[in-house]
């Protein structure tokens, strides 16, 4: 039954996993300093949308598919590594040329997409549908209360590091500095991916 404790319960675990360290605030981190706030928005709204769908998709059952076939975690962390070197290679790439802007921000379809190889996205899917599913409420309530739930917590979240990004690039006008900055966040990135990788 949904009660208030376990909103409490459920907001707190939400909170403390979309606001730590992960791929998904890492690239909002670069994103935000590369191009802004405003731009980088597409991207925050994408990071919400995959986790609503894979949390629904995990209430339907799709989280069996890890206990019958546990190498599907594996294979997923080698494509989270894969797409976060290639990331970091485009925010060096991109920067090679101080002058020259290229590059973009993830659509909102990226986004959502990437949460689908990142292994931190399906272990707090699959981490609330286990602890916080409230198995006495209607199905279809009930999965709503997590989805819900989960989009009104992880966008104010995650929005936290896309500001930083953009304070980075209002605040620090000396371009060296910034490249600087942005070859640590790119390094970042990369750390990040071997962490994924030998967890």
């Amino acid at each position: 039954m949904i009660s208030l404790s376990l909103l409490s319960a459920l907001t707190t675990y939400y909170f403390i996993m979309f606001i730590t360290p992960g791929p998904n605030n890492a690239m909002l981190t670069a994103s935000g300093m590369k191009f802004g706030f405003t731009k980088t928005l597409p991207h925050l709204i994408g990071i919400p949308s995959g986790h609503i769908l894979q949390i629904a998709l995990v209430s339907f059952g799709l989280g069996n598919l890890f206990l019958k076939f546990p190498q599907l975690q594996f294979y997923m962390k080698i494509l989270c590594f894969l797409y976060l070197l290639y990331l970091s290679w485009t925010i060096i790439g991109s920067f090679s040329d101080i002058k020259k802007e290229s590059g973009r921000p993830l659509k909102l379809y990226e986004a959502a997409a990437f949460q689908f190889i990142n292994p931190k996205a399906w272990t707090i899917a699959i981490t609330v549908v286990s602890g916080f599913f409230p198995t006495e409420e209607n199905f279809l309530l009930a999965t709503a209360f997590l989805t819900i739930t989960a989009a009104l917590v992880c966008f104010p979240s995650i929005c936290v590091w896309a500001i930083f990004g953009n304070s980075l690039r209002i605040f620090i006008k000396d371009q060296k500095i910034k490249k600087k900055i942005e070859y640590i966040l790119a390094i970042l990135l990369i750390m990040t991916g071997i962490f994924i990788l030998i967890k």
